[in-house]
């Protein structure tokens, strides 16, 4: 009984990724899926980079960056 399980379990150990390496190759059945989530990731990137709320401030404005932060260095510990 162990060995026959031992084979089995090393068929399945080879077999699987064989499998889901073939799967993934076939063209037909990820096309059209791939597609759709290039296309609305593509959406929803352009409309995070063109949002309202990302949109530099007037040129007449005071400050039309926020105020630097002063980086400041800590002592080395040894």
């Amino acid at each position: 009984m162990g060995v026959k399980l031992e084979v089995f379990r090393m068929m399945l150990y080879l077999s699987f990724p064989v499998a889901m390496f073939w799967i993934s190759n076939q063209a037909e059945y990820f096309e059209e899926y791939v597609i759709k989530r290039k296309v609305s990731f593509l959406i929803k990137m352009l409309q995070h980079i063109f949002s309202p709320k990302r949109r530099l401030p007037v040129q007449g404005s005071s400050q039309p960056f926020p105020p630097r932060r002063a980086f400041h260095f800590s002592p080395l510990p040894f």
